[in-house]
């Protein structure tokens, strides 16, 4: 509840979107305001927005979708009234995403979906889950991929729990059953959902980079870390764990620089290419350091203090949530497409290979 409590504060301020254009409902920043805007919800240690509405398929709908369909599902998301979900990764097609087997078979004005998605976030909340479904097996196995929007109400969808290893639920495995879905409820043309998925996840890509609250994360870890505890000695003041959180820092700036050159691009009408897979790779091998940073304070500071002292009492780096970010933040260098395929996609489209 908080989580939509707090988008609704947004969209009632105008800063709900500031990545759509204010024909549809956005700030209509341009790129270099909305890199300020998030440097400043991070460094305030504001919690971002919930993607899969806003960043993944808000754009793709206002992008390549009839009118009909964006006077029908944009408005909804930007007051967080429908919350969606994304049905991508299935049990046999994760990193190679393109061999997807979730079969729509078209039926008059329906389209029959059969299949399974997997690791989908917060399907149990979602009102709607935005899926590419395989419609053709010729050619190469990019096409004949169409992209549906379906509601998750519709008869012949169950929803399995995934508890992970941080012991929460968010994750899910999405069955379909002779799932009926309209053919209105299609973005774009048949066999061609491949190319609106591209779009999605360039951007997708970009975001997850997250270089602005790893800045923030950076900044508390150094402010734990410089306190002094029970008679001890700060752990900042041991030059190895200094080097460590410095290096890091280094790498985080030069992130932040490819970032910049990624918004000047778009800035001037460009989009994001192969350097968004190199925001993700260092954004999430950064964030993963950090994290293990923390885990280390967290470490350090339970072994000097007293017996009525908690760990918690001391903060966030202390408690349970460092614990719960480190084992979450594993799956970072997978989800968005796993970083061995984002090396795969720079040799190619950089080097050529």
């Amino acid at each position: 509840q908080a989580v939509i409590d707090w988008q609704k504060r947004l969209h009632e301020k105008g800063w709900i979107a500031p990545n759509w254009p204010v024909e549809y409902g956005g700030t209509g920043w341009d790129a270099t305001k909305q890199f300020i805007y998030e440097s400043e919800r991070a460094s305030a240690g504001v919690r971002d927005v919930v993607p899969f509405g806003l960043k993944m398929v808000g754009p793709v709908i206002y992008h390549f979708g009839t009118q009909e369909q964006k006077d029908r599902f944009l408005p909804a998301i930007l007051t967080s009234d429908e919350w969606w979900c994304q049905g991508y990764s299935e049990p046999g097609s994760g990193s190679d995403l393109a061999s997807l087997q979730t079969k729509a078979v078209l039926d008059g004005d329906d389209y029959v979906v059969n299949g399974a998605k997997i690791w989908t976030t917060y399907a149990q909340h979602a009102d709607w889950i935005f899926c590419l479904v395989r419609t053709s097996s010729e050619g190469k196995k990019q096409e004949g991929i169409t992209f549906l929007l379906i509601d998750m109400k519709s008869p012949g969808i169950k929803v399995n729990p995934i508890v992970s290893i941080d012991n929460h639920h968010s994750l899910n495995e999405v069955e379909f059953n002779e799932v009926r879905v309209p053919v209105a409820n299609r973005i774009g043309e048949q066999d061609k959902g491949w190319t609106y998925a591209k779009a999605l996840l360039a951007h997708e890509r970009t975001s997850i980079a997250g270089v602005a609250d790893s800045k923030r994360h950076l900044a508390t870890i150094r402010e734990y870390a410089a306190r002094e505890v029970n008679g001890g000695k700060a752990l900042l003041a041991d030059p190895l764990f200094q080097t460590r959180l410095s290096d890091i820092e280094i790498e985080l700036m030069a992130l932040e620089f490819t970032e910049l050159r990624v918004l000047a691009s778009v800035a001037v009408g460009g989009a994001p290419g192969a350097e968004s897979s190199m925001l993700k790779i260092r954004g999430t091998e950064i964030q993963q350091s950090l994290q293990a940073l923390e885990m280390e304070v967290a470490a350090y500071y339970q072994g000097v203090l007293p017996n009525d002292l908690s760990p918690e009492q001391l903060g966030h780096a202390f408690g349970s949530r460092a614990r719960q970010s480190f084992m979450y933040g594993r799956a970072a260098t997978i989800y968005g497409g796993s970083n061995e395929v984002q090396k795969n996609i720079i040799a190619k489209a950089v080097l050529g290979l």
